[in-house]
């Protein structure tokens, strides 16, 4: 019998899980992960601490509402680390390396450095803070 999952196992997969709701522009499965009162520092906000749903909710309305990308990507969490901050509280810290095809149709690879924030509440695990930045 294979031991049981920690919580930040749990967490880990539930940060793979909200990746490929990203990756597939899947808005109602990322609401479920997240928080409605999320906040993040990423390039997308240009410096600015960005609160709630609806700045992340126009980039899943770019696709015009299809759940699938125009082109294949492929996400990898490179070297990830949880740290539990407490039993309900964890970060989740990696680099995001997405394999995609460039508009001629070359791949390319992008990586971003990425930390989480994910809090437990009577629900279950909810992402409640992110920081992104473009990898080097």
């Amino acid at each position: 019998m294979p031991p049981a999952a920690t919580a930040a196992d749990e967490v880990l997969d539930l940060t793979r899980k909200l990746l490929a709701t990203i990756a597939a522009g899947d808005w109602p499965a990322y609401r479920e992960l997240v928080a409605a009162d999320i906040t993040c520092f990423e390039p997308e906000a240009k410096g600015h601490l960005v609160q709630g749903l609806p700045f992340h909710e126009f980039y899943f309305k770019l696709a015009g509402g299809t759940a699938k990308p125009s082109t294949p990507a492929t996400t990898t969490i490179a070297t990830p680390v949880v740290k539990m901050l407490a039993d309900d509280v964890a970060l989740v810290a990696y680099v995001r390396l997405v394999q995609k095809l460039d508009a001629a149709g070359s791949p390319v690879t992008v990586a971003s450095e990425e930390t989480r924030i994910w809090k437990r509440f009577a629900g279950g695990w909810k992402h409640v803070h992110f920081h992104r930045s473009v990898g080097a």
